[in-house]
């Protein structure tokens, strides 16, 4: 027993540090995520259109795709999630995009995703454990520049607007074919506890510290379409 227990020791240690380690990867993912969203929004004639932010139901971040993880069935993105609720934006949940080819291969730079839910049914795909974007969620390619009005139809027709970065250049994307899915080891790890996205996203689990950059970035972007006409 006494030679069990500074194994017992060890391992224990071990496994609080790859806890550890996990969590700041995922503290990185946010901040990733809040710096994205901030400088699109930061550069008017490439940002998200006040009228879509101003209809969004929920903002999911990819950051940082690498052509080299693109393959075809294979997880290629890891991001975050937040949704609105009727008080304020929710906690994020951590989510996984796989899946399609749709000419994100540019070299080797990184590539950065944004999709925003326009209507209660992008929410409700985003709730849902996994979903395919052209099969399941019905998905468009989104208008650029702050000031753009979206054409009413591409809103009624479309549950998620789609958008990439890369090379510095932002623009709708179509990603039919991607699945998105829950990522629940991400998520558990890092609210340390488990508790499902409906729980989450729909604004029933307080947000920890860490994530509260983000959730104020997509709020700043959020209230200021609302207050244009």
């Amino acid at each position: 027993m006494k030679k069990i227990l500074p194994l017992l020791c060890v391992v224990g240690l071990s496994v609080s540090a790859v806890a550890s380690s996990g969590k700041a990867t995922l503290d990185q993912r946010l901040e990733n995520s809040r710096v994205i969203i901030n400088e699109i929004m930061n550069t008017p004639d490439q940002g998200i259109p006040n009228s879509i932010m101003k209809q969004a139901t929920c903002v999911a971040v990819v950051p940082g795709l690498k052509k080299g993880a693109f393959v075809f069935g294979g997880q290629y993105g890891q991001g975050v999630v937040t949704c609105r609720t009727g008080h304020g934006w929710s906690a994020p949940a951590f989510i996984r995009m796989a899946g399609g080819s749709f000419g994100l291969q540019i070299g080797g730079q990184d590539t950065d995703l944004v999709l925003v839910a326009v209507n209660d049914r992008g929410m409700e795909d985003l709730l849902s454990s996994k979903f395919k974007i052209g099969a399941d969620a019905a998905a468009a390619a989104g208008p650029v520049g702050r000031n753009t009005q979206a054409s009413t139809n591409l809103t009624l027709k479309s549950e998620l607007l789609t958008y990439s970065r890369s090379r510095g250049v932002f623009a709708g994307i179509d990603l039919d074919g991607t699945v998105v899915s829950q990522n629940s080891d991400d998520t558990e790890l890092y609210y340390g506890a488990p508790h499902t996205f409906d729980q989450i996203l729909k604004g029933n689990v307080l947000p920890l510290e860490s994530s509260k950059p983000f959730l104020r970035t997509v709020v700043k972007y959020f209230r200021e379409s609302q207050e244009q006409d």
